[in-house]
Order: C-alpha cells, then structure tokens, then sequence
C-alpha cells in the first residue's frame, strides 16, 4: 500500500470577487485566461445602498454571485487586476473584490511536481 503524505502549501491567497447576477462567467474566463486554475461560484443575496431603490420604498433584493480562486501568490495581481476589468468593480454598484492571505493550503499535487520541487 502507498504511503499517503501530506503537502501543505504556504504560498497561495484566496480571490473572492462578488458581482451582480450574470458577471461571473465572464470573471472566471479572464481569470483562467491569466493564468487560475479553477474557481468555485456560489450564490448569495446582499443588502446595501440598493435596497432603498425600490418603488414605494419596497426593498429591492439584490442577487449576486461569489467567486472564490485560490492562487499561487506569483500570480495573485495579475489576476486580480483581471478579475477586476472583466467584473466591472470600477463601476459603482458593481461588486467588490478582495484577498484573503491562506497560512495553509492542502491538496492533490501529481507526483511529477513534487519531483521537480525536490519533495
């Protein structure tokens, strides 16, 4: 039986860029263009200065879709500044997008990989 080890990662950070309903196609293709890997997107529901937009001041439900990406930190501006043109961040209303520093990242490396990395 082979031996299971663990290889933990201490160089990644993880993307989070949350947009209006619709963008986050878009947002994942400039990010893998510039390099991620792959991204998770889920939805969420938010409150903010829209909610009192509404007809008759009814709250308006603002639905947004979250992307997470967890990137090697060589990589982290370029895709950022990606995500964030494709997203539309600039615009007000848009969406917001920000970094999260990872202490420790475990997962699947093929052995060829932690050959070349000495492991």
């Amino acid at each position: 039986m082979k031996q299971r080890e663990l290889v933990v990662m201490t160089d990644a950070s993880l993307i989070t860029c949350v947009v209006q309903r619709g963008k986050a196609d878009d947002v994942v293709k400039a990010a893998r263009g510039a390099g991620a890997q792959g991204a998770t997107i889920h939805y969420g529901r938010g409150t903010g200065v829209r909610e009192r937009l509404g007809i008759l001041g009814l709250t308006v439900e603002a639905e947004k879709e979250v992307i997470n990406i967890v990137v090697a930190n060589d990589q982290l501006d370029h895709i950022f500044e990606k995500m964030y043109l494709a997203g539309e961040i600039d615009t007000p209303g848009m969406g917001v997008i920000y970094v999260t520093a990872l202490e420790k990242l475990a997962t699947f490396v093929p052995e060829e990989i932690l050959q070349k990395l000495g492991k």
